[in-house]
């Protein structure tokens, strides 16, 4: 097979034959205002070309910084939220065993990845002072502006105990910096410190950031193949650069969401049946209702973790609302697999007994599939044929690409967030941040 198929052949009960055909002309527009940079939120567009038109040197200190990473730490700590932590996460967890971050230091090839910052929780950042001990750590923090709330606190608690375990002048060598290249208060504190730094390009948005330093060092300290990504990715962007539909799946994906979409499914499901995938759709989550759910519109982004959640809202999804259109994200080639013994047991498996693991969850996502098509669920399935670096790299821009155009065919501007503020306007004023008090007396009286 090629390196991603896209598979539509379970929509024919849902799309009829030539409406495909009939969304070319607005595809078109779509892609014009992408490639030429004349649409909305154009700004944020360096992505597209990212993939091949990247910053070499910066690359190669990426990988440097991740080799004294590991010799140095038992322990990254990479702090940050969004899309400063979602790509990074997902990545690791798909490259990489799924206890992985369970093993002990000696099973462990490379430091063991956490990641903070992205909660407001105290248990969960005392977890991890817990877990990480006495062991020798690094931190990578990653913000733009460096005043997120989530990532300050993170970076402030680990900054104290870096300079506690290794003192002040030695804490310096083991804080990497991810941020802007001009401004921001991280950036300026990183200059004063002499931290290491990488830069957060201008024009690539948090959400579209994986391939830039906010993910490829966390990956690359991780024992991941960040030259592979990148050339997986870059094979992407040559695959998905002809507007011909008939020629580009990643525009075939976008136009039939919208035609789903028009027809009122309004919550796609993304499905996997690998437990290391599971960050990938938190990823893709990001990518999708960040990007397009605004002015009243968009698709609402979920998850489906399978065959796990088949036995709790697997219901739902056969017999609910019909609203729903799933996209199923699998692998072909399983990375390792079991075969299910053969043995004299009353347990009802023998006719199961000498199969893989991986055929049995092969017959079960195609078994879901046709399942749900006839309770009335529209059905894609998007597969690579392995689970490696090269292969995450191609599918990471598939979905990328897809939803410029998807957000462009809606008629929004896909690359601002502009709703992402209002939440933590209320939160800045609830808390007595300076410049909020007429607000902080607002709120406090509605509370």
């Amino acid at each position: 097979m090629t390196t991603l198929s896209f598979d539509t052949s379970k929509l024919s009960s849902f799309v009829n034959e030539g409406e495909l055909e009939m969304m070319q002309p607005m595809v078109n527009m779509a892609d014009s205002l992408l490639r030429e940079g004349t649409g909305a939120g154009s700004d944020y567009t360096d992505w597209i070309k990212l993939p091949t038109e990247y910053d070499h040197d910066e690359f190669a200190r990426i990988q440097a910084a991740a080799k004294k990473i590991a010799s140095d730490s038992k322990v990254l700590v990479v702090i940050g939220i969004g899309g400063s932590y979602l790509g990074a996460r997902a990545a690791v967890d798909f490259l990489n065993d799924y206890f992985n971050s369970a093993y002990s230091d000696a099973d462990r090839t490379a430091p063991q990845i956490i990641f903070a910052g992205n909660n407001i929780s105290g248990q969960y950042l005392n977890s991890i002072i817990k877990l990480i001990g006495d062991r020798d750590f690094s931190v990578n923090v990653i913000s733009k502006s460096g005043t997120t709330t989530e990532p300050a606190i993170a970076f402030r608690v680990f900054k104290q105990m870096l300079e506690k375990k290794y003192g002040v002048e030695a804490a310096k060598e083991r804080i990497y910096a991810t941020t802007d290249s001009k401004r921001g208060a991280l950036k300026t504190l990183a200059d004063e410190e002499g931290y290491e730094e990488f830069v957060v390009p201008d024009g690539v948005g948090g959400r579209f950031s994986v391939l830039t330093a906010v993910g490829l060092l966390p990956i690359a300290a991780a024992g991941g193949d960040i030259e592979q990504l990148m050339a997986g990715a870059a094979q992407a962007q040559a695959d998905y650069a002809d507007a011909d539909l008939m020629k580009n799946e990643a525009y075939q994906y976008a136009a039939y969401r919208n035609i789903l979409y028009r027809k009122g499914y309004t919550t796609e499901l993304l499905v996997n049946y690998e437990p290391t995938l599971v960050q990938f759709g938190e990823w893709w989550k990001q990518l999708q209702g960040e990007s397009e759910g605004k002015d009243g519109k968009g698709i609402f982004p979920a998850t489906g973790n399978f065959s796990t959640d088949l036995h709790s809202f697997g219901q739902y999804i056969q017999e609910g609302r019909r609203n729903l259109f799933e996209t199923l994200v699998r692998v072909t080639e399983p990375v390792t697999d079991v075969t299910i013994p053969t043995m004299d047991a009353d347990d009802g498996l023998g006719y199961l007994q000498g199969e893989t693991m991986s055929y049995v969850n092969r017959m079960a996502s195609d078994g879901t599939l046709l399942a749900h098509v006839d309770g009335g669920v529209p059905n894609m399935v998007v597969e690579i044929e392995k689970q490696d670096a090269y292969h995450l790299g191609y599918m990471i821009y598939f979905f990328e690409i897809a939803v410029g155009i998807s957000g462009y065919l809606n008629g929004i501007n896909p690359f601002n967030q502009p709703g992402v503020e209002a939440y933590k306007k209320n939160m800045f004023g609830l808390l007595g941040k300076p410049g909020y008090e007429s607000l902080t007396e607002e709120l406090r009286a509605r509370l």
